[in-house]
């Protein structure tokens, strides 16, 4: 059988999440912990960095992937099948759980994140966010779980004048929106969580992650800068679909990562927290452009192009987005990554 080995940038990652920030790694020693839509970008890294703390530390963490393809996670992970310490649990989170593990932490991240199913499954996108959260909020309460962190998103603040924006600057989302399938469930979500805190005393802490990229992003899902990455992968010129000058503000995942772990350990329960890198704020042409120029040998251009009439696509209406992190910072995280080095890593993960 073919060796297959981590990916030495994701390694790298892992080497930094673990050791770079002084989390409290020795409170998962024996622990069994729950990751719901493990096969995803950003849950894959939290599975990673728990098997990453077994090789490392010994910490015999018990791992449980919860994933709707048990395929696309022998593909994720085909480094650590046979393991003992990861077992995979196939189910849809939004249907009953159909499993008796008591974990002793949660971390919820199952969820239709790309803008392209938000038009075509609306029902499933909010399912995962609502039926799902409430589920396992319950399974934590009849755990006694240490800890149960919910991925929400930096689109529940919607439409805001107040950028960079704090975790109390809410804007105005439209609930007749088809499009705002994602937010408003979410949103949901994240009160489901504050309310199984208050009642229940459930340990609950929110992360609400804003634009993400790394090794293992999916370069298909429609997102416009997976789409950048995908073109300079195959030499083709740098595509814009519009005219390049919303502001995004992007944030490597092993940064984030690191964000969310700081916030399970260490946030207060009942809080939201943006994790965020308001320092890679740039529009989406100064992105195409800065993405061209990493390459020069491939002497790529960036070509404007029209949306194709595409009813699957719900273009967000937001023209800036950055996240304020004083709030998270004073757990202890800060993003160490530039846009420049972090895409330069993304893309290199992929030769």
């Amino acid at each position: 059988m073919e060796n297959i080995v981590r990916n030495a940038i994701v390694a790298s990652d892992l080497l930094a999440i673990t050791t770079q920030y002084a989390l409290p790694w020795h409170r998962l020693k024996g622990q069994k912990v729950l990751i719901t839509g493990a096969s995803g970008f950003l849950a894959a890294y939290m599975v990673e960095t728990l098997l990453f703390l077994n090789e490392t530390q010994g910490l015999e963490i018990q791992i449980f992937a919860l994933v709707r393809s048990r395929q696309r996670f022998e593909r994720r992970f085909a480094h650590a099948m046979g393991r003992a310490d990861l077992i995979c649990i196939e189910q849809d989170v939004s249907e009953p759980l159909a499993f008796d593990v008591r974990p002793d932490y949660i971390v919820h991240a199952a969820s239709q994140a790309s803008p392209k199913y938000y038009s075509t499954d609306p029902i499933g996108t909010l399912s995962a966010n609502t039926l799902g959260t409430a589920a396992l909020l319950k399974r934590a309460a009849e755990s006694g779980s240490k800890g149960f962190l919910f991925f929400s998103s930096g689109e529940v603040y919607g439409q805001t004048d107040s950028v960079p924006t704090s975790e109390r600057d809410f804007g105005f989302v439209d609930p007749t929106s088809v499009r705002a399938c994602y937010a408003e469930s979410k949103r949901m979500g994240e009160n489901m969580c504050i309310s199984w805190q208050h009642q229940a005393g459930v340990p609950a802490t929110i992360v609400r992650p804003f634009h993400t990229y790394g090794p293992h992003m999916l370069l298909n899902d429609g997102r416009v800068y997976a789409d950048f990455v995908a073109n300079i992968l195959n030499n083709q010129p740098i595509t814009m679909k519009g005219d390049g000058t919303a502001r995004r503000a992007f944030c490597y995942a092993a940064d984030a990562v690191a964000g969310f772990w700081t916030v399970l350990f260490n946030g207060a329960h009942g809080e939201a927290y943006n994790v965020g890198n308001p320092e890679g704020e740039i529009s989406i042409r100064e992105l195409a452009e800065m993405l061209a120029g990493l390459y020069p040998e491939k002497k790529l251009s960036v070509l404007f192009a029209a949306r194709e009439n595409d009813s699957t696509y719900l273009v967000s209406p937001i023209v800036r987005n950055c996240p304020d992190i004083a709030k998270v910072k004073k757990l202890g995280w800060l993003p160490r990554t530039s846009v420049r080095e972090g895409f330069k890593k993304t893309i290199e993960s992929y030769t």
